[in-house]
């Protein structure tokens, strides 16, 4: 069973394993060595990667007490982060997580949720209702990675 909680910093390591090993084994399909590198570079600060998730406040997702993924929803309905563990990839922690932001973001009363999405990503933003807003290229350590700009607008709004 998934079950999703609150990130605590103890959290921050295996975070940033499965943001790291998501992007080595799974985004290398739709990007080049080069940029997957540039996107998770083998150095690591952790203080650094600890402040930056302490200013996402994710959502955790654990099987049996292992983190399997993380996401997050700020406040004007981005989602910043959105990774599964490349191990557990297909057997349903994305779907919770998305769920779980959706449940969140109809208590937090967000109208739109937004999210700069990978080529890998794409198809499964577009599974829960998102639609490509603008297709951008972005600049990541001397790289240019193309992803996309999509949205979903809340039940809510109708």
């Amino acid at each position: 069973m998934i079950k999703i909680r609150d990130y605590v910093e103890a959290d921050a390591q295996a975070l940033w394993d499965i943001h790291f090993h998501t992007i080595r084994n799974i985004n290398i399909r739709d990007y080049t060595q080069e940029q997957v590198e540039a996107w998770a570079p083998e150095c690591l600060d952790l203080s650094i990667w600890k402040k930056r998730l302490k200013g996402l406040t994710p959502f955790v997702a654990e099987i049996d007490g292992v983190v399997v993924g993380y996401t997050d929803l700020q406040a004007d309905g981005l989602i910043d982060h959105f990774f599964c563990h490349h191990k557990y990839q297909g057997q349903g922690v994305g779907k919770t997580l998305m769920n779980h932001v959706f449940n969140v973001g109809k208590e937090r009363g967000i109208s739109l949720f937004y999210s700069e999405v990978s080529i890998t990503a794409k198809p499964f933003y577009e599974y829960f209702g998102f639609k490509v807003v603008q297709a951008q290229e972005m600049d990541v350590r001397g790289q240019r990675l193309n992803n996309f700009v999509m949205e979903k607008y809340s039940l809510q709004r109708i």
